[in-house]
């Protein structure tokens, strides 16, 4: 499920729950709603490929990734975790979970 939030006035954020309810990608702050809808839109159309992920390991040694869109773009980003096989379970949830994904405005 896409959880669609109004931040402040016009800003839009939006987070992808997994079906246990945690948050399994963050997007960026959106300055209107139509963008963020693009941007639910644009993870749900590059999720499932693989080499859209950025794997990163923070300083602190955590690892996280970032989807990007085909023009490189981040669109979303993960949680930290403490194992890499921990952030390939993400990545995994997010391509299970992205493409057909329901939007709910809260």
């Amino acid at each position: 499920m896409f959880e669609l939030k109004n931040k402040e006035g016009s800003s839009y954020h939006f987070t992808l729950k997994a079906k246990n309810g945690q948050v399994i990608l963050s997007s960026e702050v959106y300055n209107s709603k139509a963008a963020a809808v693009n941007g639910v839109a644009s993870v749900q159309k590059n999720s499932a490929e693989d080499g859209r992920y950025e794997r990163k390991t923070a300083k602190d040694g955590r690892f996280f990734f970032n989807l990007k869109a085909t023009n490189g773009q981040v669109i979303g980003s993960s949680q930290m975790y403490s194992s890499e096989s921990g952030m390939e379970n993400g990545i995994n949830s997010v391509k299970e979970n992205a493409p057909s994904a329901d939007t709910k405005e809260v």
